[in-house]
């Protein structure tokens, strides 16, 4: 049992080194990264998700909201890459819901509860910006293969530990997954946003609207989570960096996003 155990961890291993060698991705903002997927299949994936959500989620019945959906997505969609994007631009009605989303398949989901927060169409535009930007850098991608190489590594630590007590086992386990959460898992959750908060500026700038509207955007949205209590959260728990993070990061971006507006 112990020879069978020691073999089976080092073809763990052996999986979890190729997958580190072979199928290493440089991302448009030129970091590098782990991925175990293909684009066609993020698509796919988008495209049964977005399915369900147009199922369970209502419309808003407010035409001039889909209007202003469509025409800053159709401008923000003009000036990205995204192979198989299939464009498509909704609406949702959820008022309490300040949220929006992009699935890799170029499906853009905007909830109207974020529309008082956005308030204009460059404000907008900042929003659908950043989430086009996680399906362009495939940051969904990369945290399915991660979840892959974790949930490997977890098998892994279960066979090597095959020997000791049941609750040795579960305590190895147990920090093992709460290791991987704070020292990797939301780290890289917060750095993939701030990564969207920058390829996003970008690409707001070069489809026409004015790069300080980010800011002015995110300003807004720091007073709106302040005044709930979201600001509340230790970022070292938190998926999302903290709104002063962001806002520091885009004024620091803001000359070189304002060469893309100018031309």
């Amino acid at each position: 049992m112990k020879k069978t155990g020691r073999k089976t961890k080092w073809m763990l291993a052996g999986v979890l080194l190729a997958a580190l060698i072979v199928t290493c991705y440089t991302n448009p903002a030129g970091r590098k990264a782990l991925m175990l997927v293909t684009p066609a299949q993020e698509a796919q994936l988008g495209l049964s998700a977005f399915d369900e959500i147009k199922q369970s989620t209502p419309r808003t019945t407010d035409s001039a909201q889909q209007a202003l959906v469509e025409r800053v997505g159709r401008k923000i969609s003009a000036v990205v890459s995204l192979p198989n994007a299939q464009w498509e631009y909704v609406c949702f009605k959820a008022d309490d819901t300040p949220n929006a989303f992009c699935l890799p398949s170029g499906k853009i989901g905007i909830y109207t509860g974020i529309l008082p927060i956005t308030q204009n169409e460059a404000g907008l535009a900042t929003v659908m910006a950043h989430e086009v930007s996680h399906a362009v850098a495939r940051h969904g991608g990369e945290r399915i293969s991660e979840g892959l190489v974790m949930q490997l590594g977890g098998i892994g630590l279960d066979v090597a530990l095959q020997k000791e007590p049941e609750t040795t086992r579960q305590i190895a386990l147990t920090a093992y997954g709460l290791g991987a959460q704070l020292g990797r898992t939301l780290p890289h959750s917060r750095s993939q946003e701030l990564e969207a908060d920058k390829l996003g500026l970008m690409y707001m700038a070069k489809a026409g609207y004015d790069p300080h509207e980010a800011i002015a955007f995110w300003k807004r949205f720091k007073t709106w989570n302040d005044q709930r209590g979201g600001g509340s959260t230790p970022e070292f728990l938190s998926t999302h960096p903290v709104d002063s993070r962001r806002i520091a990061q885009l004024e620091s971006l803001l000359p070189e996003a304002m060469k893309y507006y100018r031309k």
